[in-house]
C-alpha cells in the first residue's frame, strides 16, 4: 500500500487550514452560499436535500485497517452512525455539520487520507481492479499506475477545471472488472509480442443522459509514455471541449462530435510533441519506487475449513475467489443484505472488517464500484472464523454478483438532483427476488437502479437497469435490459413505458422469471437476451 511521502502530507495539511478558514468566512456570512460553493466542491462537500454531504477519497479503493477504523470514528462521532460506500470506490457521509468537516478533513489526514478531488470539474477518484494484485489472470497489477496517475492528476493546474468532471479507470486482467469502457479514459494493461508490458487506451465512454462505449485510441502506450499520452487526450479535451452547455461537455461528446479518427489524430499530433520535449516521460525508477510499495503477498499454508453448515458453503462458494498466492482467497463482503440499503456500512461493521483484515488478510481492504468490501488477501485457514465474525455482523450475506446484489445511488431520499428514489426500490426488489425464490437459479445478474439521467447508480450498464424519472409529479421508472460494465461493455435498451414503483419491482422479477423460462443451457442473462431478443421480455412484463 503505498505510504504519502512529504509532498503529499504537506499539500493535504494546507488545504484543511486553507478550507478551516473558509467555512469559517461561510458560518460567519462573510461568504454567500453561492460564494461557497465552488470552495467546498473542491473539498468534497456537496449540499444536498437535507444536510451537507462529505465524500472522502479512497485512491483506486484501497484502504488500511487503521483507515477504515478512522472512518468508523468519523460514521460515529460526526454522522448518523454509518457511511455509504459508492460506486467511484469512495465513501459519503449524509450528515455531518458543517462546522465539524475542517475537524474531519484533520482527522483523515492523520491516516493519509482527504477529500480532495471527489467533486468538480477535475480529474476524480482514479478506479480499478478490487482484485487488484491478487487475481491470477492479472497481466500486472494496475495499482503503481493509478498511484502514478493519483500523483500526476492531483492539483493539475491545468486540469483543474475541466469542462466537465473526468473519470478514469484501470484494470491488469485481460477480463475487465474495472468497465474501463464506460470511463473518460480506461486504461488497460496489455503485454507486446516483444513481452514489454503497456497500455492499451481507450477514451470518450460514459454514462448519463448520453450514455456511450469508449473508443480505442491505442493499442500501446509504453510505460514510460503513460502520462505524456493521458496529457495529450485531456489538453485536446480541455481546448476543444463545450463550456456553453453542461450537457455536452463530456469528452464522450467532442469525440463523437470531432469523430473518433479526428480525435485520434488530434491526440497523437499533441502526444508526438510532448514526447518530443520529453518532459513528462516516466523514469524507470519512479515506476519502480512506486510499485515497491505494492509487494505481493507471501504464500501461506492454509486451506479453507470443511464444514457442514450450509449458509458457510454458500458464502464460501459464491463470495470466495480464488488467488494467485497458495494459501490466500478473495473474500467478497456484501454491503446488500437482503432488503437492506446497497453500499451502507455501519460503525461497528467497519471495525469489524478493519480488525478481521489487520488479523488474517494483511490490513489491506477494497471498495468496489459495486458498493461492496473485499478482503483480498485472506488466509484461507481462517476462512470459517472469518465467516463466523461476518456472519453475526450481518455482513456474510452469500449473493456477490447475484441479483440482489443491487448497485443504487442514494436517490430522492438524499440527493437534490434526483427525480425518483433509489433506495426503497432497491431494498423491495432485493426482497422480491429472495422470496420468488429466483436468485440462485439465476446466478450472475446485474440490477443497478438510478434516482435521475446523471446515472450515478449505473443503471445504462445493467442487465437490468432502472432509472427513475418524474413522470407528471410522480415517480416512475424505465426499465433497461442488456447493458454490460465489464469487459465488452454494452449500454442497455429501454424494454417499455415506465412504471409506478410497485409495478417497477413486479416488472424486475418477471425479468428475471422470463430470462429462466427462456434460457438454454449454459446461457447468461446476456445471451439469452441477444438470442431471444426484447419481446419475450416485454410479454412477461406488459401483456398482463
Amino acid at each position: 500500500m503505498y505510504r504519502y511521502d512529504e509532498i503529499d502530507e504537506a499539500l493535504v495539511r494546507e488545504r484543511v487550514a486553507e478550507f478551516r478558514e473558509q467555512v469559517t468566512a461561510r458560518l460567519s456570512g462573510e461568504l454567500t452560499e453561492d460564494q461557497f460553493k465552488p470552495l467546498r466542491l473542491q473539498n468534497g462537500v456537496y449540499l444536498q436535500l437535507h444536510a451537507y454531504m462529505l465524500r472522502v477519497a479512497i485512491p483506486y479503493g484501497v484502504l488500511s485497517s487503521d483507515q477504515l477504523r478512522l472512518l468508523a470514528h468519523i460514521a460515529r462521532h460526526y454522522d448518523r452512525g454509518y457511511g455509504h460506500f459508492t460506486t467511484r470506490q469512495n465513501i459519503q457521509y449524509n450528515w455531518p455539520a458543517l462546522t465539524d468537516i475542517p475537524e474531519i478533513l484533520d482527522q483523515l489526514a492523520d491516516v493519509e487520507m482527504h477529500a480532495i478531488q471527489t467533486s468538480g470539474n477535475c480529474i476524480r477518484n482514479t478506479t480499478t481492479d478490487p482484485y487488484a494484485g491478487a487475481h491470477a489472470d492479472e497481466i500486472a497489477d494496475p495499482r503503481p499506475w493509478c498511484e502514478l496517475i493519483r500523483q500526476w492528476s492531483t492539483f493539475h493546474p491545468e486540469f483543474s477545471f475541466l469542462p466537465r468532471k473526468f473519470k478514469i479507470a484501470v484494470t491488469g486482467s485481460p477480463e475487465d472488472r474495472a468497465a474501463i469502457g464506460v470511463h473518460d479514459i480506461g486504461i488497460r494493461l496489455v503485454r507486446s509480442e516483444a513481452g514489454e508490458i503497456g497500455f492499451e487506451v481507450h477514451a470518450g465512454g460514459g454514462q448519463g443522459r448520453t450514455p456511450r462505449v469508449a473508443a480505442k485510441l491505442a493499442d500501446f502506450v509504453s510505460q514510460r509514455d503513460l502520462l505524456a499520452y493521458l496529457t495529450a487526450i485531456l489538453r485536446v479535451y480541455n481546448l476543444a471541449g463545450r463550456r456553453d452547455n453542461l450537457y455536452k461537455a463530456r469528452i464522450k461528446i467532442l469525440v463523437e462530435a470531432m469523430g473518433a479518427e479526428a480525435f485520434i489524430a488530434a491526440v497523437d499530433e499533441e502526444f508526438a510533441r510532448l514526447k518530443r520535449d520529453g518532459a513528462l516521460a516516466v523514469p524507470s525508477e519512479e515506476a519502480q519506487r512506486i510499485a515497491a510499495h505494492f509487494p505481493a503477498p507471501a504464500a501461506l499454508e492454509g486451506t479453507p475449513p470443511a464444514r457442514r453448515d450450509l449458509p458457510y458453503r454458500r458464502w464460501l462458494a459464491r463470495n470466495v475467489k480464488p488467488h494467485k498466492v497458495a494459501g490466500r482467497r478473495i473474500v467478497v463482503i456484501s454491503l446488500k443484505p437482503y432488503g437492506g440499503t446497497p453500499g451502507d456500512a455501519t460503525a461497528e461493521q467497519m471495525e469489524l472488517v478493519a480488525d478481521l483484515a489487520e488479523r488474517h488478510g494483511l490490513s489491506e481492504i477494497r471498495v468496489t464500484k459495486e458498493q461492496n468490501l473485499v478482503l483480498p488477501h485472506a488466509d484461507a485457514g481462517a476462512l470459517g472464523d472469518i465467516f463466523d465474525a461476518l456472519e453475526a455482523a450481518g455482513l456474510a450475506t452469500a449473493n456477490a454478483g447475484l441479483a440482489s446484489d443491487i448497485v443504487a445511488c442514494p436517490g430522492l431520499d438524499y440527493c437534490n438532483l434526483a427525480n425518483a428514489r433509489s433506495i426503497p426500490v432497491a431494498q423491495a426488489i432485493s426482497t422480491a427476488i429472495q422470496r420468488a425464490g429466483l436468485e440462485e437459479e439465476a446466478g450472475e445478474l446485474t440490477i443497478k437502479i438510478s434516482g435521475c439521467i446523471n446515472a450515478c447508480g449505473h443503471h445504462h450498464v445493467a442487465n437490468i437497469g432502472l432509472l427513475g424519472v418524474d413522470k407528471r409529479g410522480e415517480e416512475t421508472y424505465q426499465i433497461t435490459l442488456g447493458g454490460i460494465a465489464d469487459g465488452a461493455a454494452a449500454v442497455g435498451k429501454i424494454l417499455g413505458p415506465s412504471l409506478p414503483a410497485d409495478q417497477a419491482v413486479a416488472a424486475v422479477v418477471d425479468v428475471v422469471a422470463a430470462y429462466l423460462d427462456q434460457r438454454r443451457s449454459g446461457e447468461s442473462f446476456i445471451d439469452t437476451l441477444t438470442r431471444a431478443g426484447l419481446e419475450p421480455f416485454k410479454e412477461a412484463v406488459y401483456a398482463q
